[in-house]
């Protein structure tokens, strides 16, 4: 899920230094290896009732990836600056088609096992599984699950905020498709997944083309205007997204006690270095 434009996509990747650990097998995750559109032109008063359930779950994203195509948007519905657009685009065709050449460059730098989160219908999921690297996504959508799995990878039903198999202990982990996004606060969710990576462990995260740093309420929408419940979002181009890196991956900003924190470093341990591959 995404509210990334068509156009060159950014990757910043974050990574912490190695603690000592004993080594042994209990320190990693066990993961199976599974074998142009016209935007809504309805008034915000005629648009179709908001549907039941959760974000993401039974709503026209849910539909669209079922369906393999949209026309689909995030609707911003909170006060912008002016000229921003209303409408942002979900490219739902490019997230259930096979990797691009974008996606092969993440692909070249991931290292096992690997988490995706918010991984949609698991095209990034699936790859990684056919090169025989360790997987997990994980995706509030039935229908992302559903899809991940029929591709042959291995997802789960879940929320990057809920507990986690392997917390600790995955060696990278992966925010695609404007998922730095989820949950409106880039810098709580960097620091969540500072949670669940191991001593070590890489992040692959993609910013947007735009040089934004937005926290938003938004909902999804397809083109007749049916949508879904309102939720927390956020944009970062590469310098939030830097920014926000830098405060969530810091060891000494606080941290949620009910989970387990990695050990601390210095906050001149985190090395960021960024790429912007060719669509």
């Amino acid at each position: 899920m995404s509210a990334t434009a068509h156009g060159t996509r950014t990757a910043v990747a974050g990574r912490t230094e190695p603690a000592e650990r004993p080594p042994t097998e209990d320190n990693f995750p066990h993961v199976t290896p599974a074998s142009p559109s016209r935007a809504p032109v309805c008034r915000a008063d005629r648009f179709t009732a908001v549907e039941p359930g959760e974000p993401w779950t039974n709503d026209p994203y849910d539909r669209a990836l079922r369906a393999g195509r949209g026309p689909l948007y995030l609707r911003r519905l909170t006060p912008h600056a002016h000229g921003a657009a209303e409408l942002l685009p979900l490219d739902v065709e490019r997230f259930c088609a096979p990797p691009d050449a974008a996606d092969t460059g993440v692909l070249s730098r991931c290292t096992g096992p690997v988490l995706d989160i918010g991984c949609g219908p698991g095209r990034i999921v699936a790859a990684l599984a056919a090169r025989g690297i360790p997987a997990l996504g994980v995706d509030l959508s039935p229908a992302a699950v559903a899809r991940t799995r029929r591709l042959g990878g291995t997802a789960l039903r879940r929320s990057v905020f809920d507990r986690l198999p392997g917390e600790g202990r995955w060696e990278t982990a992966l925010l695609m498709d404007g998922n730095i996004g989820i949950g409106g606060d880039p810098a709580a969710l960097l620091a969540r997944l500072r949670d669940l990576l191991r001593p070590g462990g890489c992040l692959l995260a993609e910013a947007s083309p735009q040089d934004v740093d937005e926290r938003l309420m938004a909902r999804v929408e397809d083109a007749e205007g049916r949508h879904g419940r309102p939720f927390p979002w956020a944009r970062a181009g590469t310098t939030a997204l830097l920014r926000a890196a830098r405060h969530g991956l810091d060891p000494h900003r606080p941290v949620d006690r009910r989970r387990p924190a990695l050990p601390a470093t210095s906050p001149s341990d985190h090395r960021v270095r960024c790429h912007e591959p060719h669509a």
